[in-house]
């Protein structure tokens, strides 16, 4: 991305959370966080990446909902963007699952490093391979 379309991104980013969070709060009904803003080369239009509480049920109504007041959130974005922009790009909003993908996992290594437990101890116990902790030092010289 060149410095333009990133400060552009900023900028929306910003000011797109601003709007969720005071004007359009009431209308949106959920908590919706703007984690990311891309802006395409020309700068006509920007993806913007909002994360929302709740089940995934709730986030697909939120979303659904922000979709449906994206013509008014980017009319009150050009008023507010309009010494800084000659023209506002077009918004498409998308979930931001990062989050999710983070715990899921954090529950997958939870799950191993549980599992490694339960089979005898930590992999930092003596004579163990760091790379493989079910090989012992014994095992590395018998299979060289």
């Amino acid at each position: 991305m060149s410095i333009r379309t990133e400060r552009v991104a900023r900028l929306v980013q910003r000011e797109v959370a601003t709007l969720l969070n005071t004007t359009f709060y009431e209308v949106s009904q959920s908590m919706l966080t703007v984690t990311g803003c891309r802006v395409t080369p020309d700068l006509s239009m920007a993806y913007v990446y909002v994360s929302s509480m709740g089940d995934a049920r709730q986030r697909k109504v939120a979303l659904n909902r922000l979709q449906d007041m994206t013509p008014r959130i980017r009319a009150e974005l050009g008023r507010r963007v309009r010494h800084q922009l000659r023209k506002v790009p077009a918004l498409k909003f998308f979930l931001d699952e990062s989050l999710d993908h983070a715990q899921n996992i954090e529950r997958l290594l939870d799950k191993i490093r549980a599992d490694r437990e339960e089979r005898g101890g930590s992999a930092d116990a003596e004579g163990a391979d760091p790379a493989n902790p079910d090989l012992g030092d014994s095992d590395l010289r018998s299979e060289a």
